[in-house]
């Protein structure tokens, strides 16, 4: 069990922020099947301080959904704070701080893992969001920019001094991205030193990997990202069979429909692209899906699927 200040999170497999994909319908599928804590995908600070329309749309959630944490990225101390208190305003159950987004745009702006070569810098930003909100603040780094910068102690130590509550450590450094393995060993090293909650995330694809990693690194919880793509069970550790699958493609398909109306059909393809993945001769299948106009036109290629 995790305890940040009044929260208690009984459990141990966390939903990854994933941008793209971890909206709301996708959150509370993931929570049915058994995710103990969600966070929405990463939400520009500078666009909630600026009201943007379309950043304002990541911030929705549903009660379902919680325990959920919403992700702020940004590089201005001031700005993150006003984010933070904005978003408050929303009662979230956790704030975090992206500093380990890898991709060119963020950190070429200097925000997300570009901020791992600034130590001082990154715990300025984690005492403005915590003065600035009311939930507890969490914060998912790397192990360190490159191979000749692994300052992941520095930048641990600096963000539990400046009171942060939580921190996710993804075993990877920023130009390794996602190729390469993860470093557990790194992982087990900051949880066995720091003495606030660590979470460890990377290269998880099963339920029994996500157990393996709980043992070895002896955090109290660890993070899938993409291993939940098309396997919301890899929480609950199930094994569906065919029929299964389809009816959980059929209750996403609704729920994206109910939140995005129309283009709920648009946003379901990368979704329904996951999970043909391991089903046999599905190729011809998932390119009939992903061309279909309409919630009726899908149903009818599930329904062909098990006749």
């Amino acid at each position: 069990m995790i305890q940040l200040k009044d929260l208690n999170i009984a459990g141990e497999l966390v939903l990854a922020p994933m941008a793209g994909y971890t909206d709301s319908p996708f959150r509370r599928i993931a929570r049915k099947q058994g995710a103990v804590l969600v966070f929405s995908e990463l939400i520009s600070a500078q666009g909630i301080v600026s009201e943007s329309r379309k950043t304002r749309d990541l911030l929705r959630f549903t009660e379902e959904e919680r325990p959920i944490g919403i992700q702020l990225f940004g590089n201005d101390p001031d700005i993150m704070g006003e984010a933070a208190r904005q978003v408050s305003a929303l009662k979230p159950d956790i704030i975090d701080i992206n500093f380990g987004c890898c991709a060119p745009k963020v950190c070429k702006s200097g925000s997300g893992a570009a901020l791992l070569r600034q130590p001082e810098h990154m715990k300025a930003i984690a005492e403005r969001v915590i003065d600035g909100g009311e939930a507890p603040v969490s914060a998912k780094i790397r192990i360190g920019w490159d191979a000749h910068t692994l300052n992941y102690m520095t930048v641990a130590r600096a963000l539990q001094d400046a009171g942060i509550s939580l921190i996710t450590v993804h075993g990877r450094t920023r130009s390794q991205r996602f190729a390469e393995e993860a470093n557990w060993n790194i992982i087990r090293e900051i949880n066995r030193d720091l003495s606030i909650p660590v979470i460890g995330n990377g290269d998880i694809r099963s339920h029994s990997e996500a157990r393996e990693r709980l043992r070895y690194s002896g955090c109290p919880a660890v993070m899938i990202g993409r291993g939940a793509l098309g396997n919301p069970w890899i929480f609950s550790g199930e094994t569906p069979d065919l029929g299964e699958r389809i009816d959980q493609i059929r209750e996403h398909l609704g729920l994206m429909m109910a939140f995005y109306g129309q283009r709920g059909i648009i946003l379901m393809r990368k979704h329904l692209v996951k999970y043909m993945h391991g089903i046999k001769n599905a190729s011809r299948t998932r390119n009939r899906l992903v061309h279909a106009e309409s919630i009726e036109e899908i149903h009818r290629i599930l329904d062909s699927m098990i006749e």
